[in-house]
């Protein structure tokens, strides 16, 4: 009898809480938002998996269904809101952050809470980059050209033969070469230990976030500790980067803030701004390599999709570097000069624009209620984002989007100051998300940008490079939102043949 009264009680309360889960699904405002995918309790999981198999399929089928609007997918934590249509990015991208905050959307893809620390919280580190990098671009560019021909002449030796190159590897290289001469200064941006570590947190980054984002959050914790790729990093810089910020504040305390040889770089910036808050030199270690995470993947992903792109098209090398030769000419290597040449700019822009690292772009986590324009209530706690992939290929905003049109933007630039000013590659819109939009877009592409043409014009002025297989380029690495280019595909160089660019313009 006791055990027949213990198993109606058990029916019982299983049956209660069917009925409150049910109750609360029908009450959800997420259920209100369409979804792509099944969204029933287990069989959402299936959407999950498509969601990191074939997510830009997802998101193209939103588009055409809900375009101006927005829908929900499926991920292994929870349920992500895409927004769709310039009307929805831009009230996305204007949200305050007492609503839709960047900093806990960041939080929640990367996780680097779990894996740094609270004190990632502290960004002070965006402030110095947005105001003292950008302000010295022009002084710092001479530093940022020499490291990365230096670089490149180490990398990839100018010879007469073809030499078959695995281009990822070397990019990345490069640009934490040419990145890290302007954030911690010679001799330590050419030391190849601290050059690993500054890599393999970039990488690291994305791997454990990606661990740690398949389990739900109550478990998250406990499975960033069990993942320490990321502060191995910070113990393994450690050591090298606070003796010289224990050094620079030495000799500020012993003769002022610009005694003679004062470094000029982002590493002593920083070490400024921690003076007046009183941060910690961990903290400041933790600046420097998400300084580092914001240079490298950013950047090494858009010049390798570019660097794939001419090599699949050489028919635009040529007026490429007429133009690179003739500014150059005239101007020398210089940050304005670099301004002047529309062709490589657009080049980059029309690369990024058809693949930009992410299908997705414009995090937010909504931290309280939310109410949209159009009376679409978002419940605190929801991760949402723009759908900049299909953005990025309306036919009402770009003509033919589908097809690679290098100097698009730069014939879109001839229209006159305001043009020439909007349709720049660092100008970001609900048109161009690679960057972001609005106040949070990324305070460093200022420099970034400046770096990859920097490389790009002096590899198309001294090397000539092609596909072992002309015109084949390889398949991007969808995963995710992610969009990369291949990191083992190989590219072919020599020493440029000018007899043989005369010969075929003849």
């Amino acid at each position: 009898m006791a055990d027949h009264d213990s198993w109606q009680f058990a029916t019982a309360f299983v049956a209660v809480l069917f009925v409150l889960y049910l109750v609360r699904r029908h009450f959800d405002p997420l259920r209100s938002i369409p979804t792509i995918g099944p969204s029933a309790p287990l069989l959402s999981y299936v959407g999950a998996i498509r969601y990191i198999l074939n997510l830009e399929g997802m998101v193209r089928e939103g588009y055409k269904k809900y375009y101006g609007t927005i829908f929900k997918v499926a991920m292994l934590d929870g349920w992500l809101v895409i927004f769709t249509g310039p009307k929805l990015i831009d009230e996305l991208r204007r949200s305050p952050d007492e609503e839709l905050s960047a900093d806990e959307g960041v939080a929640e893809v990367l996780q680097l809470r779990l894996t740094l620390g609270p004190g990632v919280d502290d960004q002070f580190h965006v402030a110095v980059v947005r105001e003292k990098l950008t302000r010295n671009l022009a002084a710092l560019y001479p530093d940022v050209f020499d490291e990365i021909s230096v670089s490149f002449n180490e990398y990839i030796p100018a010879t007469d033969d073809w030499t078959e190159v695995q281009i990822w590897p070397v990019v990345q290289k490069v640009i934490a070469r040419a990145s890290n001469r302007v954030i911690i200064g010679l001799p330590r941006c050419r030391d190849e230990t601290y050059l690993d570590v500054a890599i393999n947190f970039t990488n690291d980054v994305f791997a454990s976030s990606f661990l740690i984002n398949l389990f739900p959050g109550f478990l998250k914790p406990l499975i960033g500790k069990a993942v320490p790729m990321v502060s191995k990093n910070k113990k393994k810089l450690m050591p090298m980067v606070i003796p010289m910020l224990q050094e620079r504040q030495r000799m500020m305390e012993a003769h002022g803030d610009d005694w003679e040889g004062h470094p000029r770089d982002l590493l002593q910036w920083l070490l400024e701004e921690a003076r007046v808050k009183g941060t910690p030199f961990e903290h400041v270690v933790e600046k420097v390599l998400l300084v580092n995470f914001g240079a490298i993947h950013t950047s090494s992903g858009a010049f390798t999709h570019a660097l794939y792109n001419v090599a699949a098209y050489p028919q635009y090398i040529q007026p490429l570097r007429e133009e690179i030769e003739a500014v150059v000419a005239q101007d020398g290597w210089s940050k304005a000069s670099l301004g002047k040449m529309r062709k490589l700019d657009s080049f980059f822009k029309e690369t990024m624009r058809l693949a930009d690292g992410s299908l997705l772009n414009i995090f937010r986590k909504a931290v309280k209620d939310v109410t949209l324009s159009d009376g679409t209530r978002i419940p605190k706690g929801t991760l949402v984002a723009a759908a900049s992939v299909t953005a990025h290929t309306d036919d009402t905003r770009y003509p033919e989007p589908d097809v690679f049109d290098p100097f698009r933007f730069a014939r879109m630039r001839e229209g006159g100051v305001e043009d020439a000013v909007k349709h720049q590659l660092v100008n970001t819109s609900v048109d161009f998300l690679p960057f972001g939009h609005g106040k949070h877009a990324c305070p460093g592409r200022f420099f970034a940008a400046n770096e990859i043409k920097t490389m790009m014009a002096y590899l198309l002025l001294n090397y000539d490079m092609k596909f072992a297989e002309e015109g084949k380029r390889p398949a991007n690495i969808r995963f995710g939102p992610a969009n990369l280019p291949s990191t083992s595909a190989k590219v072919l160089f020599r020493k440029r043949r000018r007899d043989e660019e005369t010969n075929s313009a003849s």
